[in-house]
């Protein structure tokens, strides 16, 4: 088993940089900070005086990590101990969920559930779900 160091300090800041994101993009341009939706309408057929924005939240969090790398001088080490073919069906399955559920974590999750929206309840509570099945079944049963 793998234990994971609980870090609430980092966990409690995060969890409030993402909540302040979340309605600092909302107060500003009234749109619900859903990572998936906003990274599928960088792609055709998708063109509107929006995209500059969805470009440019994107581009945060690519740039998040180097930012933390060149004020921390590293980033936290992370193992992955799946394969590639694991980590390619885990991306799909991810992407073909995020499309089915219509939307990811951060639109459902943070967004959904503070809007006290009930298909949000229901697909944060089915991705929570599956995620605590699959976790059990690849330590337990792999």
């Amino acid at each position: 088993m793998v234990a994971t160091s609980f870090t609430p300090v980092a966990s409690l800041v995060g969890g409030a940089l993402i909540g302040l994101s979340a309605v600092l993009l909302m107060w500003a341009t009234g749109r619900i900070a859903g990572v998936s939706g906003i990274a599928a309408r960088l792609f055709p057929p998708y063109e509107d005086r929006e995209f500059a924005g969805r470009l440019a939240f994107v581009a945060g969090l690519v740039a998040a990590p180097v930012l933390v790398r060149l004020v921390a001088g590293g980033l936290p080490v992370q193992t992955i101990e799946a394969g590639t073919a694991v980590l390619i069906v885990g991306g799909l399955l991810t992407g073909f969920g995020s499309v089915w559920g219509s939307g990811c974590t951060s639109g459902h999750g943070v967004c959904g559930l503070s809007r006290l929206s009930a298909r949000s309840l229901v697909a944060t509570i089915t991705f929570m779900a599956t995620g605590m099945a699959t976790v059990f079944v690849m330590r337990h049963w792999s």
